[in-house]
């Protein structure tokens, strides 16, 4: 079969030299009559390297899978890129920053018009990782690569994963951070040990700013007896405030979420910043698909919602203002009334409809148990962060456990660890799957 056709520009940044690439792919794999989606990824190697892939010259290349569901791939930046984990894979590797579909400059979501709720529901089943595994694929075939190493954060690592399921032969390494995932473990087992998860990092927290759980109290009491509004109109209330600890994971969370609580709660900047904790307005496929992204063979019926826990619950029915939240979606996020965010509206019910779908396998566990007895001959290695309250530790061990794959596992980072420490983490993963460590 003839390679797809490739749409490409060249240019040069400070340093590096560039490709851009646009591919079309098709919206369903399985009929490639139901229509398209347009794909874009750069490609990117130091100014003094060989870039010669078709006579053999060039660095070998890595394919980055970003995290979110629904985030863009990291953009080059820097005049030269001289610190961090994209520095340290330009010494080794020609780099591949795919826009998984939907995301950054890929054919956007946006909010489906002209299609009925079932109608949006189908398209937006195609935006899991077997979709944009797929999508790799093609391209991998368009830029004549024959094998390339993986590097997935977060949901990339998920997505790497069904790679290894669905591919394994066109891969050469696998390097996941933050994001090795639970496999043959309901969805339910899931967010009940995230809301766990959250309750430790709640508590840490507190310890660190004492003073914020009066805060909290007291914010929790001023929404629900006054009707706070964000500057996009949507009601701030109590699930909006808890949903604030979804920042926690992340290194400089903590910092971030004690400047909020410590803005006046009627002013622009208090009304602005507590708006859209999860950043669904600008990322709807953050909801549309997350829960999708643990239902592997099962539906998820708003998962992350049945589990919650009672004491963090509505602060008005009895709940405990001094919890967080964190990577909990649910209806309510739907509902501008309740704290959800307005922007959604457009694709409410197609969200609702996704989430009684029973959604196929995302692994082969056959697949999976070749790659650990080395049939496959690609070598895998993970960071597991002890702490990450979104892609737990106990099921990424369990996995690697299942994988045969190597791990380093530290306290030392949280989820955000190849952003914050790239080039160590990094590092430490390659030496892992060159057998150097």
């Amino acid at each position: 079969m003839a390679a797809p056709d490739l749409r490409t520009a060249e240019l040069h940044l400070p340093g590096l030299r560039v490709l851009e690439h646009e591919l079309d792919v098709p919206l369903d794999h399985a009929d490639p009559a139901a229509g398209e989606l347009t794909v874009f990824a750069r490609e990117v190697a130091a100014a003094e390297a060989p870039w010669a892939p078709e006579a053999g010259s060039a660095k070998p290349a890595l394919l980055f899978l970003q995290g979110g569901p629904g985030q863009e791939a990291t953009r080059p930046a820097g005049a030269p890129l001289t610190s961090g984990w994209m520095a340290r894979a330009l010494r080794d590797f020609r780099l591949v920053l795919l826009d998984q579909r939907g995301t950054g400059r890929s054919t956007p979501v946006g909010d489906l018009p002209g299609l009925t709720p079932a109608e949006q529901a189908d398209h937006l089943a195609h935006f899991r990782a077997d979709s944009i595994v797929r999508d790799a694929e093609l391209l991998r075939e368009a830029l004549g690569v024959d094998r390339w190493s993986l590097l997935g954060q977060s949901f990339g690592g998920f997505c790497a994963l069904t790679y290894l399921s669905l591919a394994p032969a066109s891969l050469t390494a696998v390097h996941v951070t933050g994001g090795l995932p639970p496999v043959g473990v309901h969805p339910d087992e899931v967010y009940a040990a995230t809301w766990a998860q959250m309750r430790v990092l709640s508590a840490r927290y507190h310890e660190r700013y004492p003073h914020d759980a009066e805060r909290l109290r007291a914010l929790h009491a001023h929404l629900a007896a006054h009707d706070v509004r964000t500057t996009a109109g949507d009601r701030v209330t109590s699930r909006t405030l808890r949903a604030a600890g979804h920042s926690l994971g992340m290194s400089d969370g903590a910092d971030g979420l004690h400047a909020l609580l410590e803005r006046p709660v009627g002013s622009p900047a208090f009304r602005a910043d507590a708006a859209d904790p999860l950043g669904l307005a600008r990322n709807p496929l953050y909801l549309l698909v997350h829960e999708a992204c643990y239902a592997d063979g099962t539906t998820t019926a708003w998962s992350a919602e049945r589990t919650r826990p009672d004491d963090v619950g509505d602060v008005e029915e009895g709940g405990d203002p001094s919890l967080l939240s964190g990577e909990h979606v649910g209806d309510w996020l739907l509902d501008p009334e309740r704290g959800g965010v307005g922007a959604l509206a457009p694709v409410a019910e197609a969200a609702r409809l996704l989430a009684q779908r029973p959604w196929p396998r995302l692994y082969d566990p056959a697949v999976l148990d070749g790659v650990a007895r080395g049939a496959s001959g690609v070598p895998v290695a993970a960071a597991v962060y002890l702490d990450d309250p979104y892609v737990l530790a106990e099921h990424s061990r369990a996995t690697a456990s299942l994988l045969g794959a190597r791990t380093w596992v530290t306290d030392e980072l949280l989820h955000n660890g190849l952003r914050a420490d790239g080039d160590r983490v990094l590092s430490r993963l390659l030496d892992m799957t060159a057998g150097r460590s």
